[in-house]
């Protein structure tokens, strides 16, 4: 039997996860690391950690199994997005990498607006300006470690790094490459005219190939470290957003779909890009080159959830370590005994900032309206809430550009829980479709990238057999309800409209 092993490395660490070459999902590996936060809108990660995690998950999975690293087909990745690795012409990283997370560049992007109309910029780049994107942190980069900068011969994505230490390629996927907001999105490379607005050096960024490339081989000395076999093809593979989208089903025009991870966004498949006039919206690269999937992001969608159970929940997380039980679910149950509304408590769901809709560094979470009779049930409902009524912002956006969303999916942590399917079916007022795998779409992604990069697969089309709808969660028929939700959303957005000139303060 031939084995496919598909990793995704995420924020929080990297999992490796083993496919038979039929597609069928055998078992996953997971290994963590930490986030280094010096300062408050700091946040970097470690090369070595990935690589070291990327190391221990590959032997466990051989060394479980009993496999013949032989067996295994081909290697290939999702990836977190958006990050700034500089590594030098030996492939050795130069300091650590600044992640997704990372807000520390807000006065380069202040200097490159000045520079250029923001809308002839997202018009370019199917993206804003804002310090969330690597392009700013390449800036930030030159200005602050110019001897750094000096000494780079490329800026890397997390992914592309383990590919580099795998086969000593350097390389990104278009994916990756439109994430930078460095990508001309029409002629598909490096944009030529924002680079030198930028002051970036092009020969600093890596070659842009296909997805589904075949990047090369796992050499000898990482097959001596990690566990693999030397000749092993490694596909390059996505970022975790479009690996998401085809673990989703969502790779035809007019599927969309929501993801409930530590960050959240929805996503829609469409053949061209949606220039949003404001700007709520980007668009990156398919794994598929005729398309572009088009996304909304917030920071912390299901993180404001994690944060909760750390920070109020505590009791919750201590059940669940003496029953086994996941402390989400004692959570969503206790959210339950909170009428929808959760008796007019708004949550505002920005602990580091946002992303669209709001695009504002500056924004910071909040719970309005608190009064005596309010109780942890309303406190759990309305961080469920809020979240959802910041995605439907991101909805709402999508739809106002005439973009029709045919089917809308939800996967992720956060899609097992049937009052938070519930809540969103209500919110957004339109069925919400379950796929059968709600928690591993990028590896599945990936390890359909990989399958069709070297053959083993004949196109994504195979992901409607490898992961079909299980249910649909219809809007409830209570008139209560929905005027409810209509009525708070629209009390939401007058909120953050309300405290923005005090996050400014703050």
């Amino acid at each position: 039997m031939a084995y496919i092993v598909a990793y995704d490395l995420g924020t929080g660490g990297l999992k490796a996860a083993l496919y038979s070459e039929q597609g069928k999902y055998l078992d996953s590996l997971f290994a963590e690391y930490s986030t280094l936060s010096a300062r408050e809108t700091w946040a970097e990660q470690r090369p070595d950690s990935w690589w070291s995690a990327f190391c221990v998950v590959s032997r466990g999975l051989i060394e479980k199994h009993g496999l013949d690293p032989c067996d295994i087909a081909v290697v290939s990745f999702s990836g977190q997005m958006m990050a700034c690795l500089p590594v030098d012409r030996s492939g050795k990283p130069l300091r650590d990498c600044l992640i997704w997370a990372d807000r520390r560049s807000v006065p380069q992007t202040e200097s490159l607006r000045e520079r250029i109309d923001e809308q002839r910029y997202y018009r370019l780049t199917g993206n804003k300006i804002y310090p969330t994107y690597p392009l700013p942190k390449f800036m930030w980069l030159k200005e602050n470690e110019p001897e750094v900068y000096g000494k780079t011969f490329k800026f890397l994505q997390p992914k592309d790094y383990l590919v580099l230490r795998l086969t000593g390629t350097f390389a990104t996927d278009y994916s990756d490459a439109a994430g930078t907001a460095a990508l001309d999105m029409k002629t598909r490379d490096w944009s030529a005219e924002v680079l030198k607005l930028a002051g970036i050096d092009k020969q600093k960024l890596p070659e842009i190939r296909s997805s589904t490339d075949r990047a090369g081989s796992v050499n000898r000395a990482a097959a001596e470290q990690c566990g693999l076999a030397s000749g092993t093809p490694v596909v390059l593979g996505a970022g975790d957003g479009p690996c998401g989208n085809l673990g989703a089903g969502v790779y035809q025009e007019g599927k969309a779909y929501i993801y409930l991870g530590t960050s959240s966004w929805i996503s829609l498949a469409s053949r061209q890009i949606v220039a949003d006039p404001d700007m709520a919206l980007f668009n990156i690269c398919s794994v598929d080159p005729g398309m572009i999937y088009v996304y909304g992001t917030m920071q912390m969608g299901g993180g404001s959830f994690q944060w909760l159970k750390e920070t109020i929940c505590v009791a919750e997380k201590q059940l669940s370590e003496l029953t086994g039980t996941s402390p989400y679910a004692y959570m969503t149950q206790e959210a339950e005994q909170s009428p929808p509304g959760a008796k007019n408590l708004v949550f505002l769901p920005y602990l580091r900032g946002e992303r669209s809709p709001r695009w504002n560094p500056k924004a910071r979470g909040a719970f309005i309206g608190l009064t005596a009779s309010h109780t942890r049930s309303d406190i759990i409902r309305s961080v469920l809430e809020g979240i959802t009524y910041n995605l439907k912002i991101i909805r709402d956006a999508i739809a106002s550009q005439g973009a029709r969303v045919q089917q809308m999916r939800t996967i992720g942590g956060g899609a097992e829980s049937r009052l938070w399917r519930q809540i969103f079916a209500d919110v957004f007022q339109e069925s919400i479709q379950v796929p059968e795998l709600l928690e591993g779409a990028n590896t599945l992604g990936s390890a359909i990238v990989g399958g069709v990069g070297v053959g083993v697969f004949e196109s994504f089309s195979v992901i409607d057999e490898l992961n079909p709808i299980s249910l649909v969660q219809e809007p409830s028929v209570d008139p209560q309800s929905r005027r409810a939700y209509q009525e708070l959303f629209a009390l939401f957005n007058a909120c953050y409209e309300a405290l923005t000139p005090v996050f400014d303060r703050m």
